[in-house]
């Protein structure tokens, strides 16, 4: 039973479908208000509310103590149906575009950084037009699309993850992540010096460009414009093409451990500074706001907040409730392992069976060291062709030929323009029309070797894409299972609010955090480590994979990293 939602004239409309998406029922029609109490009085085993998107539909039910069990969001759907080579031909995706394949609206905020960042650039979205939309059409095309696919389980099974997932973000930033403000204040006057107005460098930050000034002898130079820096460090000599840190750390001069130290200072204070504190923690929580499928990969991103790198320096900050425990996971060696079951290397399986990755590829006779085996490891599956793990991915090819053939096909996919899917179907981006032009006419009668040598370049970017594109986005389905898996344990035992009982309140990539009465705290790191062999016999079957964790249940955040 499906329960489709849509806006009509100030209210709701809830039409009932059956999974094939029939008529099930007249429609439903109600107060937007009533919303909570409709998703109460219909909600239960075998059903499914179907929405354009989670994040407009699911924050009212979350706040009147209400939940759902699983729903069919239509936005994240249509990205994934659109472009998944399975389902090439599909009405769907030979359908005009509509407001319904417009990126999702992000937030955007009239709080500016204390400090322009020294290194990095800012993200912008623009607004999505209004557009009508009829949801029962469009679960149906969805459905008919899944259909007549060439892999209808595989893509079922993903539009049925990132529909979770978006259940699992949404509850997340109701519940928000705990936060100890007064630890978080502490912290950044124990490194900045006392809080100061909008717009003033901290005291410690204002003595570290004194430094540098004095250093580079340029009284006036500005520390936070790249430029001026730049060319401040040409004229003391230095040939530096950037201000970026990996190569700073490459230069011998008396400026670089303290322009090094004033780099990572404005970035606490423009990522997790003051303005931050004010912005995105109330009432003891930090509510951060996902995107879900927000990289290309299928990897989340954030909408503000920095939710997706909390730096460890301020970790301390995230502190349990009284009575309550974080229980902190994170999944060893990932995307390795996540390669090797896609591939079906039973050797690399073999080498993380019970421990280390990295320990079982250096037992394989592979490579001599653990930091050979990683190096050789991400070399493989990053593209790496010079240093050590570029050398070393050879050795890695002998001892797991099929793991390293399904990177090296994706590779050569890539170098074509061909897209590559992930395990569940979600395919990569091929090229825009130029990219095929400029190759076309470089190997015409008109072009020339140095224009070949420049589209072989920009070949082997996209092949390094996508060689990492299935990997990355395995494992990111690995992930969204996981979580799928965990969220739906926890519910069966505790029914009620979701911040009655243990909910979950942070995630990154491989690395989830719940918050749980402490009574309560054990029993959830095992439901964690049983949602992880869920996830893997979801994806992989009896593929003899594993995917260890490392689990603490802690007071503070801090106290779970080494």
């Amino acid at each position: 039973m499906h329960h489709v939602l849509s806006r009509v004239d100030g209210s709701v409309s809830a039409t009932p479908l059956t999974d094939a998406g029939t008529a099930d029922g007249a429609p439903e029609r109600f107060a937007e208000s009533s919303l909570p109490a409709f998703v109460a009085a219909h909600d239960g085993p075998g059903v499914r509310w179907v929405w354009d998107d989670t994040a407009r539909w699911y924050p009212a039910v979350l706040a009147a103590g209400g939940r759902v069990a699983r729903c069919v969001d239509l936005r994240l759907g249509r990205r994934v149906l659109r472009g998944a080579l399975a389902a090439r031909g599909t009405a769907l995706q030979a359908a005009p575009l509509d407001a319904l394949d417009a990126p999702p609206v992000l937030e955007a905020r009239a709080a500016q950084p204390t400090h322009a960042p020294l290194f990095d650039d800012a993200l912008f979205a623009a607004p999505v037009p209004d557009d009508p939309l009829d949801p029962v059409a469009e679960f149906r095309a969805q459905t008919a699309a899944v259909a007549a696919s060439s892999a209808p389980g595989a893509l079922r099974l993903l539009l049925t993850a990132e529909s979770a997932g978006a259940l699992v973000a949404a509850e997340m930033l109701h519940a928000g992540l705990p936060w100890r403000v007064d630890v978080h204040e502490r912290l950044l006057e124990q490194e900045l010096g006392p809080r100061v107005p909008y717009g003033v460098r901290p005291r410690r930050l204002e003595e570290i460009a004194a430094v540098i000034r004095e250093r580079l002898d340029d009284p006036a130079l500005n520390p936070d414009s790249p430029a001026d820096v730049l060319r401040a460090l040409r004229r003391a000599g230095l040939t530096v093409t950037s201000t970026r840190k990996w190569e700073l750390r490459e230069l011998d001069h008396p400026v670089i451990e303290p322009l090094l130290e004033y780099k990572r200072l404005a970035r606490l204070l423009t990522a997790n500074g003051w303005t931050w504190l004010d912005d995105w923690v109330r009432d003891g929580r930090f509510h951060p706001k996902y995107v879900v499928g927000g990289v290309v990969t299928g990897r989340w991103a954030a909408d503000g907040g920095g939710a997706m790198q909390l730096p460890k320096g301020i970790r301390s900050a995230v502190v349990a409730d009284p009575g309550w425990k974080l229980v902190v996971a994170d999944a060893a060696q990932l995307e390795p392992r996540v390669l090797a079951a896609m591939a079906g290397d039973r050797a690399m399986a073999a080498a993380g069976d019970g421990r280390d990755l990295y320990d079982g590829v250096v037992a394989s006779g592979a490579v001599e060291t653990r930091q050979q085996a990683k190096g050789a490891m991400l070399g493989a599956m990053y593209g790496a062709t010079q240093g050590e793990g570029g050398r070393l991915v050879p050795r890695l090819a002998r001892a797991f030929p099929q793991a390293l053939a399904l990177v090296e096909r994706a590779a050569r996919a890539g170098e074509r323009g061909e897209p590559v899917t992930t395990l569940l179907g979600r395919t990569s981006p091929v090229p825009d029309a130029s990219w095929f032009e400029a190759r076309n006419h470089a190997y015409s009668v008109e072009g020339t070797p140095a224009m070949q040598r420049a589209v072989e370049s920009r070949a082997r970017s996209w092949g390094r894409f996508t060689r990492n594109f299935v990997v990355q986005g395995t494992a990111a389905e690995w992930a969204l299972a996981w979580m799928g898996a965990l969220r739906t344990r926890i519910a069966a035992r505790f029914p009620g609010p979701v911040t009655a009982g243990p909910h979950l309140v942070f995630f990154v990539h491989d690395e989830l955090v719940v918050h749980a009465p402490e009574q309560h705290a054990e029993w959830v790191a095992g439901q964690v480590r049983s949602a992880a062999v869920d996830a893997g016999r979801l994806l992989f079957r009896d593929f003899p994979v594993t995917f260890p964790l490392s689990v603490a249940v802690v007071d503070s955040y801090a106290d779970a990293k080494d």
